[in-house]
């Protein structure tokens, strides 16, 4: 063989052996995942006491805080403008996730030092030690990062006085007085007292609305059938309904179904809410860091934004439609304050009540069973208005660009399937600028 060859050669097996070996990028994440998967760390829970209850030794938690210090090198040693786009969406990802771990851990080891003996108070993260610390991380695990309880107090406010103005724009609409308008909508005529008359109107609206939401949601003729079915836990009355596993469940005990709540309520839970966004976001390819973690604030917000634009897609079909909606959002939007309240700044369970009933009357057995979910289950009752709120936000941008659509905006806030707020946000708006 000639010299020549054999340096031809040598080249070419030299470039082989460099374009076979993993990429630095991959191989990061092949290794975090690995590691991470072995540690088996709970995953976020409803309940403050069931986290607190799961953490475990100082020992589990310094295996993990090894596994986090040497992500954290390793992200530090990647120059992030030369990685591929979906790879600064894995970088993104896991910076985002790393802090939140960080923090936790933190917390955690806290916890173990300072944690009062027996059971876990039941009385309310403000009744623990490093409570509003807690509550504040819980509020970026359950939301997003970027958030704060002072800053999500205001909001709340300011979500409830909109929702107060959209209520009287429909009494308003009516053409009738608050009192003959109050008078005319507890009427007999709004509500159904059997259940074959409340699965026949889901079933209807189902039929109708169906026919309304390809024009403005992709995908959505592919997105399995729907079941529709009555519910028959106990526990889970006092919601009007609850989504899973393919089948919305409205829940029909003792007290007359409101003919308000047939729209929203499959909005939210059937289509285009979370029986369409789960089933699109399973569609997706996702790559093993988004699998690898759960944004819980995501699903909430986007059921929550669809009852939003009802009108939009031709999905409410008289103002009484829309007033179901303005009348359990009143209720979603003073849970926001009232979650912080409860749990950050420590109110009483009177005061608690006696800011419900400043925006909401004759309606205190909610708002006592409510105060006692916000206790028990912090900061979860938030995703719904925030997740919503953010998503409008970006509609608003994408509204004034030439050839807008809702189809291709939609399109562009669920491709990338379930992601932290503040990090789809970053992605959308640089596609609406």
């Amino acid at each position: 063989m000639k010299k020549t060859e054999i340096i031809l050669l040598a080249v070419a097996f030299s470039a082989t052996a460099v374009f076979s070996q993993p990429r630095p990028w991959a191989s990061i994440v092949s290794q975090f995942v690995e590691d991470y998967e072995t540690l088996d760390i709970e995953p976020l829970r409803l309940s403050y006491a069931d986290n607190l209850a799961g953490i475990q030794s100082q020992e589990y938690l310094r295996r993990q805080a090894q596994v986090f210090a040497a992500l954290r090198s390793s992200l530090n040693r990647i120059a992030y403008d030369e990685l591929l786009p979906d790879e600064q969406l894995e970088y993104d990802l896991l910076r985002y996730h790393l802090s939140l771990n960080e923090e936790r851990l933190q917390l955690e080891e806290q916890w173990l030092l300072s944690r009062p003996p027996g059971e876990i108070p039941a009385a309310g993260l403000a009744s623990l030690p490093n409570g509003k610390a807690w509550y504040a991380h819980f509020l970026k695990r359950w939301v997003d990062a970027s958030v704060t309880p002072d800053a999500l107090f205001a909001f709340g406010m300011s979500e409830i006085a909109k929702v107060q103005s959209e209520l009287r724009r429909i009494q308003e609409r009516s053409g009738m007085d608050s009192l003959a308008f109050q008078q005319y909508i507890s009427s007999e005529a709004f509500f159904y007292n059997d259940v074959d008359a409340v699965q026949q109107a889901f079933e209807a609206y189902s039929e109708e609305v169906a026919k309304e939401l390809p024009d403005h949601f992709p995908g959505i003729t592919a997105i399995p059938d729907i079941r529709i079915r009555r519910g028959a836990l106990e526990r889970m009355a006092q919601v009007p309904a609850f989504y899973t596993d393919n089948t919305f469940f409205y829940n029909f005990f003792d007290k007359p179904f409101n003919k308000r709540q047939i729209a929203w309520v499959y909005l939210h839970e059937a289509l285009p809410g979370h029986h369409y966004e789960r089933s699109y976001s399973q569609s997706l390819e996702q790559s093993p860091v988004q699998r690898l973690f759960y944004s819980p604030g995501y699903s909430e917000g986007w059921a929550a934004y669809v009852e939003e634009i009802g009108n939009e897609v031709g999905a409410y079909r008289s103002i009484y439609d829309e007033l179901g909606k303005w009348e359990w959002d009143i209720v979603r939007s003073v849970r926001v304050p009232l979650d912080v309240g409860l749990n950050y700044y420590g109110w009483s369970d009177e005061r608690a009540l006696a800011f419900w009933r400043r925006y909401i009357t004759g309606q205190d057995d909610i708002g006592r069973r409510e105060i006692a979910r916000m206790k028990r289950w912090p900061c979860q009752v938030i995703t719904y208005k925030y997740g919503a709120a953010k998503i409008l936000e970006w509609k608003a941008r994408f509204e004034v660009r030439p050839g807008y659509s809702l189809l291709a905006f939609h399109t562009e806030v669920l491709k990338r399937g379930p992601l932290p707020f503040s990090i789809l946000e970053g992605l959308i708006l640089k596609e609406a600028d």
